[in-house]
């Protein structure tokens, strides 16, 4: 029979039944890295119990595997005895980050997008049905709290990002459908596309205009318009810079007039884009 560390130091029976996330078996180390990827999900940490419930596993199971990522330095406790990410962790994470060619050619082109706009800009690259945000930059003053976080996520088809890059990969309403699947595709606010006949006329607009954009689509109050950008090859887009702004003082029209100014301001920074 396997065993489990307690508290303590001393070894107690373990349970070893089936650990499961999002209706998946999880064995061996996909136990720890599942652990792992929750953690990263309380920045401010989360107790045993919490951590317990989320991730759906006995008790023992998790302390085991939270054992192994303390051991490694990816995981510690506070002063709470919450569990919160480890420094190497994040050593390993920012260092990573930071050595990724396109976040550091990029990052002068967000800084100035944030400074002309007020708003803030983003790059960001298409991952499955999702976009993550490689780089942030908020605006000197005025910057309101936004979903998008560095390393953070949103979904493809509510994003001017993400349908921008969809749209070069997507270009007929049966690559759309295949694309979607089996899961409906989720609805962030009210005028969310969320059918393949709404998301494939969106994306072969975006196509014929070169630019994307989200209308409130990802969050109320918040418009966003992005264009491509093209670090690492001459033919396929790394990524898309946007502005994300408030509706109500940046509208997308206003975005949208400023487009040229964007390209150029794109040109003068040495970024290639289209």
């Amino acid at each position: 029979m396997e065993h489990t560390q307690t508290p303590d130091g001393s070894t107690a029976p373990g349970d070893d039944g089936p650990t499961s996330v999002g209706g998946n078996r999880l064995v061996g180390s996909d136990r720890v890295l599942a652990v792992l990827k929750e953690l990263a999900r309380y920045p401010d940490g989360v107790g045993l119990e919490e951590l317990t419930r989320v991730v759906a596993s006995p008790k023992p199971t998790v302390h085991r595997a939270l054992g192994a990522l303390r051991r490694a330095g990816l995981a510690d406790q506070d002063a709470r005895g919450h569990y919160v990410l480890g420094n190497e962790f994040l050593r390993m994470a920012f260092a990573h980050h930071e050595a990724r060619p396109e976040q550091v050619r990029l990052r002068p082109v967000l800084e100035a997008l944030a400074r002309r706009f007020g708003e803030t800009a983003h790059y960001a690259v298409l991952d499955g049905r999702e976009v993550v945000y490689r780089a942030k930059v908020d605006p000197p003053t005025g910057a309101v709290r936004l979903t998008s976080t560095i390393g953070g996520r949103n979904p493809a088809h509510t994003t001017a990002v993400g349908k921008l890059l969809l749209a070069r990969r997507l270009a007929t309403v049966e690559e759309v459908e295949a694309w979607i699947g089996g899961s409906p595709l989720e609805r962030r606010t009210a005028r969310s596309l969320c059918t393949a006949a709404a998301l494939h006329h969106d994306l072969s607009v975006t196509r014929e205009r070169g630019y994307g954009i989200d209308d409130q689509e990802n969050e109320a109050g918040v418009n966003c318009l992005a264009l491509p950008v093209y670090p690492t090859s001459p033919t396929v887009p790394a990524g898309a810079v946007s502005v994300s702004a408030l509706a109500y003082r940046t509208p997308p029209a206003v975005l949208v007039d400023a487009l040229d100014e964007m390209r150029a301001l794109l040109g003068r920074l040495g970024v290639p884009h289209s």
